[in-house]
């Protein structure tokens, strides 16, 4: 399963590269949408020039960044003619960036690759990811796993399976039957026809477009899935998984998928029991977070969500929710003590 990121600092750079090598192979490109990612940019392109397969090109598309995103991208650039930047005119908001950053792969490509300023790749990544492909035609994406420093992410296929039909994967997701194997965008690869094939790759209005993406694709497409960790993943703090992470944006999202992909996937009945599962667990959710210390725009947003996928807020499922939270605390003093004590560390 490869080896986690945290036994080697950064990326080790190949003394050269050889050109030749690899010329014969599918030319993948490699996209890094970046925005004031100074921080960690050098170990991200580090990352790709110590890939093990070298028929690459690599765009990074500067986001109007304020630091030394633009300069670092710039020495980098001097130095391998693979490497090129195209600077955004003017600001736009993450999922846009990426749309613009699809949009600067080189016609000549076969396959797309996205790692993000703050992550970066395994050597292997991009050869591994690039075999799985060629060996299934049918494949439109490929994943793997992933870590964060502290754990392996993604559950993945069931070894030794490397490929599985769209179809299956989307329903087995949908059902709450499987396990979250799409991973984020870092962690997958892509057949760039089918990305040419889109103006815009991501639904933009939605902040779990990657995965909005799968479920778009795999309709008629299989899925592969390489049995190793190929990518390494930051939470940054201010960034669109850490916004999810504090407002759990995934429970409207599993929402809307129901709503969306189900009757795309799933038979009237699946769908049907799928939107209550979700909508169940949504209020549950809700219920107990008003015993949180959570402000307007926490409730504006869930309001928001709910009423955009057709299903606007109850306030009494809201209250139902939030009783039998309270009685199971009643009954459970332990669980009770901890949250409270929990409650009392937050930062005031």
């Amino acid at each position: 399963m490869g080896y986690a990121p945290e036994e080697r600092t950064k990326p080790a750079i190949p003394a050269t590269t050889d050109r030749s090598m690899n010329l014969t192979a599918p030319l993948v490109s490699i996209i890094t949408p970046a925005y004031n990612g100074e921080t960690y940019l050098r170990e991200c392109i580090d990352s790709v020039l110590a890939q093990t397969y070298h028929n690459w090109d690599y765009t990074i598309v500067n986001n109007c960044s304020t630091d030394r995103t633009l300069e670092i991208a710039q020495e980098y650039a001097a130095r391998d003619s693979r490497i090129r930047i195209h600077n955004n005119e003017t600001f736009v908001r993450a999922i846009p960036n990426h749309n613009i950053a699809f949009r600067q792969i080189s016609p000549e490509s076969k396959y797309c690759k996205v790692v993000a300023a703050d992550d970066w790749l395994l050597p292997e990544c991009i050869e591994r990811m690039v075999a799985l492909a060629e060996k299934h035609p049918s494949v439109a994406i490929v994943g793997a796993y992933g870590h964060d420093g502290q754990k392996v992410l993604w559950v993945g296929l069931p070894y030794p399976s490397t490929v599985v039909p769209g179809r299956e994967v989307c329903r087995s997701w949908l059902l709450g039957r499987g396990s979250y194997v799409f991973g984020n965008a870092t962690s997958v690869l892509f057949r760039s026809d089918i990305v040419r094939s889109r103006h815009a790759l991501y639904n933009e209005s939605n902040l779990h477009a990657d995965t909005e993406l799968c479920l778009e694709l795999l309709e008629h497409h299989d899925f592969g899935f390489v049995h190793q960790v190929l990518t390494y993943m930051r939470v940054q703090s201010g960034s669109l998984t850490s916004h999810s992470k504090k407002f759990q944006t995934y429970l409207a999202n599993n929402l809307y998928q129901a709503t969306k992909y189900g009757p795309i996937y799933l038979s009237n009945e699946e769908t049907e029991h799928a939107i209550r599962h979700y909508l169940r667990v949504y209020y549950r959710y809700l219920g107990s977070q008003v015993f949180e210390r959570r402000d307007g725009e926490f409730w504006k947003f869930h309001r928001r969500r709910m009423a955009e996928i057709g299903y606007p807020m109850s306030i009494r499922r809201v209250a139902t929710a939030a009783i039998a939270r309270a009685l199971d605390l009643l009954l459970n003093p332990k669980r009770l003590v901890e949250g409270a004590v929990r409650r009392w560390r937050m930062p005031r």
